[in-house]
């Protein structure tokens, strides 16, 4: 039984590598140091079907050293281990540390990440790890300050159309086939940049026609896949660029392009409860005290989302995207929260004033707990001035309103009350 296509044209060299030029290319950074016979560890990010894999390998063809591979999905903590042994063994008869490439290293839990660490850092193997998930949130702190972190891209049109080439001219099978490209605009729609799928398009329409020559046409194609063109993968990394033009759109009152990426988002298969709860995080994040109904809006939406199911809950998903994409905004609670935290950081568990704390003891009551606290209520407009930060910090402002008319009536308020505190 053959190969599948993009296994057989799987590159064996730098030479024959398409794509990544950034990385790979004349005077790039991985090129020299593949140039220069000796690596350091690193991790390859990028979507899927863009050469991780093939660039791992073609390291080790490169390099002449050991080359071991491990499955996230399949491999546990013992067979790193064995891995690892089995590389220490190597190590004496190789100048250069062999070669340990994990494919999808996102996978890996915590305590199979920890047990790399010390392989890693005593250069008992070089590390090679890929993976289609952000590493910051995937890879373990201590792993990823030990690797340097490439970013390998989708493949562009050029790169794509080249391997197209290559495969109708170079590969044994399908240059007996006399295939003729005459529309390539759908096999590439279809690919998403994936160089993998794309060779399983060609192949599967190739496959399906038994003309000869072999026309490839938009149409043709599109018959063959009757599948979802959308480039949207909800596990994936397109997952979070999505959904991160998505809230910017909210946060920069586009509400065109926010119920763009929303149908963007149910059309590729997204959880709706996930795009729920964005929506809930945006209402008090961006709009917050601007307007505070919208966090109202965003949690009855939430509910409603519950009870109606799908499809029908795309109808207030989008009301409440269009509602908080025209409400006007503000973040000043989103940033007197972070202030506030990184003040904390900053001077410590300071002292509650003795006039704040409880005083449910006799001798609490006798150390001065409680005493000199006014009941707000006793007093008229139930308000009266007394101290509520620490000592140290009872001059600092930490909640700034911002300029919009809801926040306005509030810093008026403020301003009768507390004087100049709140008059910036």
């Amino acid at each position: 039984m053959a190969q599948p296509l993009a296994e057989r044209l799987r590159p064996r060299s730098l030479d024959d590598y398409i794509g990544q030029k950034h990385l790979v290319g004349k005077g790039a950074v991985l090129r020299r140091m593949i140039d220069a016979g000796r690596i350091s560890s690193f991790i390859l990010w990028g979507p899927p079907g863009v050469g991780k894999t093939t660039l791992a390998q073609i390291i080790a063809n490169k390099l002449e050293t050991p080359f071991y591979t491990l499955s996230a999905v399949s491999s546990g903590v013992k067979d790193v281990r064995d891995v690892i042994d089995k590389a220490k063994s190597n190590r004496f008869f190789s100048q250069s540390s062999p070669i340990l490439f994990i494919d999808e290293i996102h996978r890996f839990s915590k305590s199979q990440q920890d047990s790399l660490l010390g392989a890693v850092e005593q250069g008992t193997v070089t590390l090679i790890g890929a993976t289609t998930e952000n590493p910051s949130f995937e890879v373990i702190r201590p792993l990823l300050s030990r690797c340097q972190l490439y970013v390998l891209k989708s493949l562009e049109k050029e790169d794509l159309l080249e391997l197209l080439h290559r495969a109708v001219t170079q590969d044994a099978i399908l240059k007996e086939k006399h295939i003729e490209l005459k529309e390539t605009e759908a096999m590439l729609r279809y690919s998403g940049g994936d160089a993998r799928k794309l060779l399983n398009i060609l192949e599967l329409v190739v496959g399906a026609d038994n003309e000869d020559p072999v026309v490839i046409t938009n149409e043709k194609v599109v018959d063959r896949l009757q599948q979802n063109p959308l480039a949207y993968d909800k596990d994936g990394e397109m997952h979070y660029d999505i959904i991160s033009a998505f809230i910017k759109s909210i946060r920069g009152s586009d509400p065109d392009g926010a119920i763009y990426w929303l149908a963007r988002m149910i059309e590729g298969g997204e959880d709706p409860a996930f795009i729920a709860r964005r929506l809930v995080i945006s209402a008090s994040e961006d709009i917050g005290l601007a307007n505070p109904n919208a966090m109202l809006l965003a949690n009855a939406c939430f509910d409603t989302l519950m009870k109606v199911g799908w499809p029908e809950g795309r109808i207030p998903l989008a009301e409440v995207t269009i509602y908080l994409a025209t409400s006007p905004k503000s973040n000043s609670a989103y940033r007197a929260i972070n202030d506030a935290l990184q003040l904390v950081r900053e001077t410590g568990n300071l002292p509650v004033p003795l006039h704040l704390r409880n005083a449910p003891t006799k001798l609490m009551k006798q150390l001065g707990y409680s005493d000199g606290y006014k009941y707000a209520h006793d007093y008229k407009d139930n308000f009266v001035k007394q101290q509520f930060l620490p000592d140290e910090l009872k001059t600092n402002s930490i909640w700034r309103p911002q300029s919009n008319p809801a926040e306005a009536k509030l810093k008026e308020r403020m301003i009768q009350l507390w004087g100049d505190r709140y008059n910036d």
